[in-house]
This record gives C-alpha cells, structure tokens and sequence, in this order.
C-alpha cells in the first residue's frame, strides 16, 4: 500500500464520522435512561423501607380489632379516634412522658445551645475535649449509661422517679442539641454583633435580632430530634425510673397482655404534630431567608 493512501475501512469511517458519533451518543443516552431507572427504583425501595412502619401505624389506628390485639385487620372504624384516651393507665404513661420530653429538651436545650456558641465562637484550653465528651453519650451503648446511671443514683440514695428520669433524658439530650447547633453556627460571621453593637445596639438586642434568628431552625431540629430521643427511650428509663413509669415502658408492658389500637392512635397524634411543627419551621426559614 503506497503511502499517503487511507485503507478502505478507515476511509469508510472517516467518511462517516456523524454515524459513529450518533450511535456512540444513543448508547449512552440509552445507559443514562436506564442509569435513572434504577436509581429511582432503588430510591423508591428505601422510602417504603423507611415509611413502611409509619404507614402500619396510622393504618392500624382505624382498626377495629375483634381482639386484645391490634395486630391483623378485621374492619374499618374511626372509634379509636372518637375516644383515643380510653385506656387510662396508657393515657397517663403518655402524659408522663410528654412532661419529661417538655422539661428535659428545655433543659437541654438552653445548656447545648449555650455550649454549641461557646465551642463554634471561641478557642479556648479544653475545647476539643468538650467536643469528645459531646460525643460520647451517642456512641456509648444504651445499656452502658443506662447501668452507669443506676450505679451513680443507687450509691448516693437517690429516689428513682420522675427527677432522674429526667436527669438521665438530658444527659443524652444535651449532646444532639450541642452538636445540632454546633453544625448550624459553624461559619456564622460573628462579626454581625459586633458591628450591630458598634452601631449601638447591645449584646443581648444583637443575639436576639441577629443570632438567634439565623440559629433558630438548627434549635427547632435539635428540639424535635430530642423530643423524639425522650419519648421513645426506653433501655435508659428502664435503669432509671423506679416505680415510675413512661409511655414505652407502659406500652411494653401491656403488649404481654394486649395491644389496644390507641397506643397507634397516641403515636400518629405524636408523628402529626412533629410533622407540623417541621412544616412552620421550613415555611419559616424559607420566608426569612428571602427577606
């Protein structure tokens, strides 16, 4: 073959580039569409596997059980709701356990909100300490504190209750709301309250109009997060509450013997006011952050 001459097939090729590439990019238009596929079957697969339960549990609510328990489907009914605090003795672990919910996120709130500034605004000897100990109520077994917890309340005769219940829902509380709002105010420009009080405003005016507003969705996040935590505890309370007894504990108790569709009436009223209240905060953050 004399130089200078292409070979026959590549000649071919080079006389029809825009084939090659049409058929190159249809393959992978095609591997992209299918690509997509799968991705949403996969994504599909985990919400049903994340909201399965959830769905169970308000479907069951409207449930009318023909027996002690409210595990097969035997008729629709809405009488669950009509009366959803007929039992008492669960109606009265529930209230329990919203007063210890209440008053432990209170707590743990002011406290790791308070220590989040403190950590993300200052250095200071010991803070990285700080930031480890933070972490350990979330990666120490709960049996571990809630062991720990007895042993330290049982050998200074301390009264099991209310008030260490309470003690023990805030010790663990205090960390998801530190390093919630931790993770809120990390990059915060802190030089907005200092040019708010140089401009004559004071300290306590330019945290409640300039900080606070910025960290209240990641205060409202840990708050709900906790709430949840304090509600649904039950290995900790267990070490914990003496003759006192919450809503898990309750509910645990009575599954020996029956399992009544309120306790799916009681949960569903929980899960509707947690989705509201972080429907009002996203409808809140959103308008402020286009004003």
């Amino acid at each position: 073959m004399s130089e200078g001459v292409a070979p026959p097939y590549l000649s071919r090729e080079l006389d029809q580039p825009g084939k090659t590439r049409k058929g190159s990019t249809s393959s992978q238009r095609a591997g992209s569409r299918w690509g997509r596929r799968i991705l949403t079957a996969f994504a599909c697969l985990v919400y049903l596997y994340l909201f399965l339960p959830l769905i169970n549990i308000i479907v069951f609510t409207f449930n009318d059980p023909a027996g002690r328990y409210n595990i097969s489907w035997d008729g629709f009914t809405i009488n669950n709701w009509l009366d959803p605090f007929k039992d008492k003795e669960l109606t009265d672990a529930f209230i329990r356990s919203l007063e210890v919910a209440v008053l432990s996120i209170s707590i743990a709130l002011i406290m790791g909100s308070l220590v989040a500034i403190a950590l993300a605004r200052y250095r200071f000897t010991g803070s990285r300490g700080i930031e480890i100990f933070l972490v350990l109520p979330l990666t120490t077994p709960e049996i571990v504190l809630g062991a720990s917890l007895y042993q330290l309340f049982l050998g200074r005769n301390v009264v099991f209750g209310f008030s260490t219940v309470v003690i023990a829902h805030v010790m663990f509380c205090v960390s998801f709301v530190a390093l919630t709002v931790k993770a809120r105010v990390r990059g915060f420009d802190w030089t907005l309250e200092d040019a708010a009080m140089d401009l004559g405003a004071s300290p306590w005016r330019s945290f409640r109009k300039i900080t606070f507003p910025l960290i209240l969705p990641g205060i409202v996040a840990a708050a709900l997060l906790s709430f949840a935590l304090s509600l649904d505890d039950y290995i900790v309370t267990d070490f914990t509450k003496g003759e006192f007894t919450t809503f898990p504990i309750q509910v645990n108790n009575a599954f020996r013997v029956s399992f009544p569709p309120q306790v799916n009436v009681l949960a569903t009223m929980v899960l509707i006011v947690s989705v509201l209240l972080l429907v009002l905060t996203s409808v809140r953050s959103e308008k402020g952050a286009t004003r």
